[in-house]
């Protein structure tokens, strides 16, 4: 499969071959539901945590003696039962981390690149190249490539300060590099922007057998 590259100014620049071989079936499918599962419960912070009969401040002592007042049995005033007193079987903290193995990873990141290069989603830019770390150049940089009112997700292959300070204040755009993009990035947004360099990072992590 060969892709358009594009100028900074949105204009052809010549063609860049992908060297990996796309995944069209069904096969992936399930990896990338693992992988994107397993990275948004890593980062559930899992502290919640409600009070036991052990952990409520109170005294220890038996409300009312046990028998002869006419009242139900009683033996602390942390009981479930009572206003104030511990919760029966509520969260606790816990680790709500999955483990999915490297080549699970690996397939779940080519099969959502081969889903969106399928769907035209994605662009190759010769590189970005700002003068300056202002919103405006940015912006008129998407204008350019005709992607005004879209998610926009954007990866270079080295550190472009001036792009990467450009793009903060802009509406439904990130910034990321190409060798630390993951795959539920890549199904995020309406539209991937690579330069070669970030492309052919993405490709070597793919490796030949992924």
């Amino acid at each position: 499969m060969k892709l358009n590259v594009l100028s900074p100014t949105g204009t052809a620049a010549g063609e860049y071959e992908v060297r990996f071989e796309l995944i069209e079936n069904g096969r992936g499918t399930q990896a990338v539901h693992d992988t994107v599962v397993a990275r948004n419960a890593g980062k559930r912070r899992g502290t919640a945590a409600t009070k036991t009969m052990g952990d409520v401040n109170g005294t220890g002592k038996k409300p009312w003696r046990q028998k002869g007042t006419g009242r139900a049995r009683a033996g602390s005033f942390a009981s479930p039962l009572w206003r104030g007193g511990g919760v029966v079987h509520g969260p606790q903290p816990r680790d709500f981390s999955k483990k999915v193995n490297i080549k699970v990873k690996r397939l779940a990141l080519r099969k959502a690149l081969s889903e969106r290069l399928i769907s035209n989603d994605v662009l190759v830019l010769e590189d970005i190249q700002l003068t300056s770390p202002k919103t405006k150049e940015f912006v008129a940089l998407i204008d350019k490539l005709d992607l005004t009112g879209k998610t926009v997700l954007f990866l270079v292959g080295q550190e472009n300060r001036n792009a990467e300070l450009a793009s903060r204040n802009v509406v439904g755009v990130e910034y990321g590099s190409g060798d630390r993009v993951d795959t539920y990035h890549l199904l995020k947004f309406d539209k991937l922007v690579f330069t070669k360099a970030a492309f052919a990072q993405l490709e070597a992590r793919l490796g030949s057998n992924a």
